[in-house]
Parts: structure tokens; sequence; C-alpha cells
């Protein structure tokens, strides 16, 4: 089995499902909300991790231009 490296979309992508999931639960699951609530905080921490290097790289390019 390979293991697909995550992206910014897909981690925006999942934390779309997990939110639409949890909102639209009728059945209080707490090991499935503590496991879901935990996966949602390390992407989101990735998604800004991502930004944040996407930020200084563009910070880079547009320094380079003056």
């Amino acid at each position: 089995m390979t293991k697909q490296k995550l992206t910014y979309t897909d981690a925006v992508a999942e934390l779309e499902s997990i939110l639409n999931e949890l909102e639209n639960n009728q059945e209080v699951n707490m090991d499935l909300i503590s496991e879901k609530v935990k996966r949602a905080a390390f992407l989101m921490n990735f998604c800004k991790k991502q930004l944040h290097e996407l930020d200084a790289e563009l910070e880079k390019m547009l320094e380079q231009l003056d």
C-alpha cells in the first residue's frame, strides 16, 4: 500500500467532511467524536502550516521583485 502525501485541498475537504458528519449525526458516540476532533485538529494545524509556508514563499518572491 502506498502512502499518498496529504495536500492542502485534501485536508480542507476532509475537514468539511468531518464537520458535516458531526453536524448531521444524531447519535452521540463520544469515542467517535473524540477521534474526529483529534483528526480535525491535526488537519487544521497542517493547513495552517501550509498557509504560513506559502506566505513566506510569496514574501520572498515579492522581495526579489523590488
